[in-house]
């Protein structure tokens, strides 16, 4: 995934000392490098530090499916826990429809903290809001243009809400977010954006709830509205069961198994999703 990227796991495995937020609130970057899960970006900024402490963390993720290949990987740097600033890229093998096909994407994400917190307590009921952006560039366009996509790079826009309650369900911590995207990306921008048969921003919802197993074990689920702006081939929602193992707060290992519909005309696309991330 390049020289970049490891530079950024080096960087973060190596800083000093790690923030002060609790373990799982560093969240897992999901695929465009945003703090979140795997497929949805969360409300809380990137890494575990405070609004006095510079926090970040770099991932590396492999989705696996019947018939494709995604790679991703990349970092993000959170500011005083009200900034978050990242920086991912994609590599999808679609070998099994062209051979030697490969699609690439570069996106730049920032995200900004609202207002709200995201420990519930008496004082503090509201989720904690975030406003965020995922500016999205398609390196490889030659296929998604003859699909009928419209444009090569486009920019999402989202409002996610996040809340943990402590000892929220049978004794256990639990988290719940919800996200509303404003979007036009054809898998999520892999397709390029926009289409033939639709060309304008949609509203699309995505979820994330997880459950504490322990103080380092986590359980949940993801689902990810997406737009079907392309008449030539169907576009699915995303969705995703998983777990997630945090041994301490530096690192986050995350185990799915991801259903991602039909993708370039091959149908019932599921497989296993590997998340590696260092956080400070």
């Amino acid at each position: 995934m390049g020289r970049w990227i490891l530079v950024a796991f080096l960087g973060v495995a190596f800083a000093s000392v790690a923030g002060d937020r609790l373990v799982v609130t560093g969240g897992a970057q999901q695929l465009e490098g945003s703090a979140g899960g795997g497929l949805v970006p969360w409300a809380l900024i990137a890494g575990y530090g405070t609004r006095d402490q510079v926090g970040g963390s770099a991932f590396v993720t492999r989705v696996r499916t019947n018939d494709f290949d995604l790679t991703a990987g990349g970092l993000a740097v959170g500011l005083f826990d009200r900034v978050e600033l990242s920086l991912a890229r994609q590599r999808f093998d679609a070998g099994a429809v062209v051979p030697g096909l490969v699609l690439r994407q570069d996106i730049l994400g920032a995200k900004w903290r609202l207002t709200g917190d995201a420990l519930y307590d008496q004082d503090s009921p509201w989720p904690q809001v975030a406003l965020g952006l995922q500016h999205k560039r398609n390196r490889d366009m030659a296929i998604p243009e003859a699909l009928g996509a419209k444009r090569g790079s486009d920019t999402d826009l989202y409002a996610a809400f996040t809340k943990l309650w402590l000892a929220g369900f049978a004794g256990r911590n639990v988290l719940a977010n919800l996200t509303v995207r404003s979007t036009r990306a054809n898998q999520m921008g892999l397709l390029g954006f926009g289409g033939d048969k639709e060309d304008r921003r949609r509203l699309e919802a995505e979820g994330s709830v997880a459950l504490m197993l322990g103080d380092r074990l986590a359980v949940g689920a993801e689902y990810r509205g997406k737009p079907d702006n392309l008449s030539a081939l169907r576009e699915d929602d995303f969705s995703d069961v998983f777990v997630a193992w945090f041994p301490n707060k530096r690192v986050a290992v995350t185990l799915a198994w991801t259903r991602l519909g039909s993708i370039a005309g091959l149908g019932g696309q599921e497989g296993a999703y590997l998340s590696v991330q260092l956080t400070d």
